[in-house]
């Protein structure tokens, strides 16, 4: 398994790239084609992706050929196959004071499968500092899978009074807690008279470059 930090929005706009050439053209792009269409200074600095991409696993790179790109589909004996999702980006979630949620289609990822430890059903970006003892910081974008239901302790995306927050949950004689990671914030205590609902459970991110 390769590490999340590897697989940045960037490096998986490029799989993209290559697995459209692949498709399209029937080869692969070279890296100063790559250069060009990321408006790179220089191939070294696409050659650096292509071999982030080649630790991560997800694609090979025969050596001394222009095009010499391929996209990994299996790999021998019991290493996990490379297998793509599109995940829609849907708007932002504040990790700090509860935001409106902004939802709409802003983009859309494909990722690994194993970049989450489950397949979420959509990303949201972070807004704000609160979760950051748990690694969530400003700009990462989280994988969400819808649920109604989450465990006392778990990371969740919650809409308390129509606005939308990331937050571990804290549920103590069915009273809900809204906890941050951040000392700098305190609980969000959900009065019984407020609009609350859980969204879905947090499952990992993607963090930019």
């Amino acid at each position: 398994m390769y590490s999340m930090s590897l697989l940045t929005p960037r490096r998986t706009e490029i799989l993209t790239f290559i697995r459209e050439r692949i498709v399209q053209q029937g080869h692969s792009p070279s890296l100063a084609e790559i250069a060009e269409a990321f408006g790179f200074a220089s191939r070294s600095v696409a050659r650096k992706h292509i071999l982030a991409l080649t630790e991560a696993g997800l694609i090979e790179v025969a050596p001394n050929q222009a095009r010499g790109i391929r996209l990994v589909s299996l790999q021998a004996g019991n290493r996990q196959r490379a297998e793509m999702v599109e995940l829609p980006v849907l708007g932002r979630v504040a990790a700090g004071a509860p935001i409106g949620p902004d939802i709409g289609l802003h983009d859309t990822l494909m990722l690994d499968r194993g970049t989450f430890h489950r397949v979420p059903d959509y990303l949201l970006r972070v807004q704000g500092d609160s979760m950051i003892e748990d690694g969530i910081f400003d700009g990462d974008l989280v994988g969400v899978l819808r649920s109604a239901e989450a465990k006392d302790g778990q990371i969740v995306v919650a809409r308390l009074d129509g606005e939308v927050t990331i937050k571990r949950l804290e549920t103590r004689a069915g009273e809900f807690r809204l906890l941050p990671r951040n000392p700098a914030y305190q609980p969000i205590v959900v009065s019984p008279t407020q609009d609350f609902a859980i969204e879905g459970v947090y499952c990992g991110l993607v963090r930019r470059e």
